[in-house]
């Protein structure tokens, strides 16, 4: 059976020591046999709802940090993007590039990402439908040059989708578990478990409801996917981004030993 793809970590680098305290607590699913995990934190969310909102320490940093991780604990690195000159210096410590929901039909940061070695990791917009995503993975594929499609061709060359929701009415995401199913004709599909609970934009910050994350993750592996992308912290509720949707580090062990179990029953 195919590896699961597990994505976890903090949503921020809020320092050096909340960084390692998390993947001294994550170490264990880089050790897992049926998993292939990637850390994940950002060194800058440039998205962020108020221009006071705490984004990181930058890129340079931020990327030292990333480096000391990975040296540390032997993991793979995936961590956004959402400028075309970042691509280069980010993808000499993140084997994993993402493209942030808002920026996932810039076609000058796809191509960016496109030209290194990394996987890119395509986050669909919460304001598109599943089948517009195959231009996006299109762009990547021939920027690489790649000129067939579908899901095995993609994940012979390193492209992924995530879902995430879409928007629905007024400061609330809603996630059509058809898109998966859409998605995966395109390519390999990752789950975002966390930000499906999101709920954007409620007064100077976004806000979430992370009872829901363990919920939509098994409908998720249910249907069949590819791999789970959750932000983690040791305290959620002291987050500086993202605290109202994310998982403790208890709750998302019990959440990947649910999926695992349910892909493993299902074949997936």
């Amino acid at each position: 059976m195919k590896k699961m793809v597990l994505i976890a970590g903090p949503c921020v680098i809020e320092s050096k020591e909340l960084v390692f305290r998390v993947a001294e607590r994550l170490a264990k699913f880089n050790e897992m046999s049926g998993v292939e995990f990637y850390f994940k934190s950002s060194f800058d969310k440039a998205n962020r709802t108020s221009i006071s909102s705490f984004r990181g320490p930058g890129l340079d940093e931020g990327c030292k940090v990333l480096s000391e991780v990975k040296s540390k604990f032997g993991f793979k690195i995936l961590t956004d993007i959402h400028e075309s000159y970042q691509a280069l210096p980010v993808s000499e410590v993140a084997d994993a590039l993402q493209i942030p929901a808002f920026l996932c039909r810039q076609t000058d940061l796809l191509v960016a990402a496109a030209k290194t070695k990394a996987v890119v990791n395509i986050k669909k917009g919460q304001f598109l439908s599943a089948d517009a995503m195959k231009h996006s993975v299109k762009k990547v594929l021939e920027a690489r040059g790649v000129s067939g499609e579908g899901r095995e061709v993609a994940e012979q060359n390193g492209v992924y989708l995530c879902e995430r929701g879409n928007s629905f009415g007024y400061g609330n995401l809603v996630v059509d578990m058809r898109n998966l199913v859409i998605m995966r004709k395109f390519a390999p599909v990752i789950f975002d478990a966390t930000h499906s609970v999101q709920m954007p934009s409620i007064g100077d910050t976004s806000g979430g409801d992370s009872r829901f994350v363990p919920y939509l993750a098994r409908a998720a592996a249910s249907v069949g996917v590819d791999g789970f992308f959750y932000e983690t912290h040791v305290s959620p509720c002291e987050a500086l981004c993202d605290g109202a949707n994310m998982l403790d580090i208890e709750g998302l062990e019990r959440s990947v030993s649910e999926v695992m179990k349910i892909q493993e029953a299902l074949g997936f």
